[in-house]
């Protein structure tokens, strides 16, 4: 399993300055072929600069999930540190 792109990321309009809300579609690579899954996720900023991202997968996904959150959140923090998220 790799990912190979989140696309169609939209920013959800949200009050608080430090939590920014998502939803996107990812497509991942198992067993050699793409499949694309809906996802929302969540980037907040805690005090100390460090960021705590959730995710929540919205279709179901044959494959165990603790390993595929782990690099989802690795490839979210990696776009996110390079400015590829969305603005409002």
């Amino acid at each position: 399993m790799r990912i190979i792109k989140i696309k169609e990321i939209v920013r959800k309009d949200f009050p608080i300055y430090y939590r920014r809300l998502y939803s996107s579609i990812i497509i991942i690579e198992m067993m050699g072929r793409p499949i694309e899954k809906k996802i929302d996720f969540s980037i907040e900023t805690k005090p100390t600069g460090q960021k705590d991202i959730l995710i929540t997968i919205l279709e179901p996904v044959d494959y165990p999930l603790i390993p595929l959150l782990k690099e989802l959140k690795k490839f979210i923090n990696e776009i996110d540190s390079n400015g590829q998220l969305p603005a409002l």
